[in-house]
């Protein structure tokens, strides 16, 4: 587990660093994606998730859900484009799950994904992507979570 000022950064994560979201490609083809721990310390506490429903094609950097802490509202922009497969009944219930655990039990939403082998090579993984944060953060005068 990779750390950037004190937010965790899986490094077997693929990121949309720009936009704050992550996927995982999954064994069965799918791939769920969610908010960095990153994004949901700069929101705050959330309170409200409204996902895209499943069925619905979201197209790369579109939204797959917004979501709404005391202090902003706005979309989480999916990293690859996609049919929405399933959304996640917890995050429904607790939306602060994704401030927790933002890499587990808060995905916001799975995928069955148009072309991965062709968008994921947009996104960075590894000591790529904690070095792409770290700069994201410096950028934007961020502490740390």
């Amino acid at each position: 587990m990779g750390t950037v000022r004190g937010c965790n950064i899986p490094e077997d994560l693929y990121y949309n660093v720009e936009n704050n979201v992550w996927a995982r490609k999954e064994d069965d083809g799918t791939v769920t994606i969610g908010m960095t721990a990153f994004a949901a310390a700069l929101a705050g506490d959330l309170v409200a998730y409204t996902p895209k429903k499943e069925g619905k094609s979201i197209k790369k950097d579109k939204s797959a859900a917004t979501v709404e802490s005391g202090k902003w509202v706005g979309p989480v922009k999916s990293p690859v484009a996609g049919d929405v497969t399933a959304t996640n009944d917890q995050v429904a219930n607790d939306p602060s799950l994704v401030n927790r655990d933002p890499y587990g039990d808060g995905w916001l939403a799975k995928l069955d994904p148009a072309d991965w082998d062709g968008e994921s090579g947009d996104l960075v993984t590894g000591q790529d992507a904690l070095d792409a944060f770290e700069k994201k953060m410096d950028a934007d005068g961020f502490d740390g979570c």
